[in-house]
């Protein structure tokens, strides 16, 4: 008792009282800090470019521009920011920037709708194979290796020829192309979380083996599966673009990014706009999609590093 109400030493309070080597430029500098800064960075940058493509299509039907398929042969190839066309008019005099938005509205569609398909699919595979493992992990695993080992737009075209090219084979298609991805990661973040304490908990009480996996380790694995949902996006744009350009996309009057590309290829040296500016608009989604994903993951790996130190 006598000990603990004893003042503390000098050496101890000189020390207390000695400023710290580290400085704020050195933190500033650390590895931590700059991972942080990048990941907002990216978050920044990312949502960004993305909002700057989504937003205008999601209100394409809203905006005061000519309708998509509004031709007018005396006004064929206008260079952008030529009498109230942003991007300048087609082969047919349509609107550029109409088509463009109201294309966007087809292809995000599709890619957003085969990127839920693809994540449930890879999701429910994926648990199942990393939890119950045995046969129904051979199958999946099987099925993966299977489909990872064919080329992948070489099989969406014969899918697409055996089936037609409507907007539902072609979501199904683009769908069923990307679940492996989810899938793989899904069966590694599994293969971790059945080996921890409060899994043997549950099954300790009684609990089903489906409903532990349904009720307690899915919905800790969902987050980080769904990052790499959100960065398949970007890839079912660019097959569906992809697709369309190469003739086996939606049929007209379905004006997709990709179709909008083929069509103006022709006139690519006399009026670049018809190819460009589709371009640039795909290549900006692209890119904010992945940046914010990327910036997503980064930090939702640092809470995790964060959290177990």
């Amino acid at each position: 008792m006598k000990g603990a109400l004893e003042p503390p030493a000098p050496a101890e309070t000189a020390a207390a009282a000695r400023p710290s080597a580290v400085t704020a430029k050195d933190l500033a500098r650390a590895t931590a800090t700059r991972r942080s800064r990048s990941a907002s960075l990216k978050l920044w940058a990312g949502a960004m470019c993305t909002l700057l493509v989504v937003v205008p299509v999601a209100l394409a039907q809203l905006l005061p521009l000519a309708g998509a398929d509004d031709q007018d042969l005396s006004a064929r190839r206008l260079p952008p920011l030529t009498d109230g066309h942003l991007f300048g008019t087609d082969q047919l005099g349509r609107d550029l920037l109409s088509r463009v938005l109201h294309g966007g509205q087809v292809s995000l569609a599709i890619g957003v709708l085969a990127v839920v398909v693809s994540g449930l699919i890879g999701i429910v595979a994926g648990a199942a194979a990393g939890y119950f493992g045995r046969w129904v992990d051979t199958v999946v695993s099987r099925l993966l290796e299977a489909q990872m080992s064919l080329p992948l737009l070489m099989m969406l075209l014969l899918v697409v020829a055996l089936f037609g090219p409507s907007v539902t084979v072609i979501t199904c298609v683009i769908a069923v192309a990307q679940w492996p991805e989810v899938a793989r990661l899904t069966r590694s973040l599994v293969l971790v979380e059945r080996e921890k304490p409060y899994v043997a908990a549950a099954r300790v009480l009684g609990l089903r083996q489906v409903a532990i996996l349904a009720r307690h380790i899915i919905p800790n694995i969902v987050r980080q599966a769904s990052l790499v949902v959100l960065l398949l996006l970007a890839q079912a744009v660019l097959l569906e673009s992809a697709l369309s350009y190469l003739g086996a996309g939606p049929q007209r009057p379905f004006a997709t990014w990709g179709r909008i590309i083929s069509d103006g290829q022709d006139y690519i040296t006399t009026s670049w706009w018809l190819v460009t500016l589709p371009g640039l608009v795909i290549v900006l989604l692209v890119v904010g999609v992945n940046l914010l994903g990327d910036g997503l993951r980064d930090r939702t790996r640092r809470r995790a590093t964060e959290a177990s130190s």
